[in-house]
């Protein structure tokens, strides 16, 4: 069973394109590219687990991002009314 991609979790470009399938020199490309977004950690690149569910499950991300804006804005009504 594969494992599941948790999204504070930190992988290395191997672990990623062990979830995504993709080649050595198709990670280096979608990180080139802005695809992924990576972090350089002492000379080694990092990659957040929502990164890569952004190319996983779009559509995932697309709800949490919802969610989110959805509190935030209550949080801001409920400020106002103070």
């Amino acid at each position: 069973m594969a494992e599941e991609i948790k999204p504070e979790k930190i992988y290395t470009p191997k672990e990623a394109r062990d979830f995504l399938k993709v080649s050595e020199s198709t990670m280096k490309r979608m990180l080139k590219s802005g695809i992924i977004q990576a972090y350089k950690v002492s000379g080694q690149y990092r990659i957040w687990g929502r990164d890569i569910l952004k190319i996983v499950s779009p559509e995932a991300v697309m709800k949490g991002d919802r969610v989110y804006l959805n509190i935030k804005e209550k949080v801001k009504n409920t400020i106002k009314k103070w």
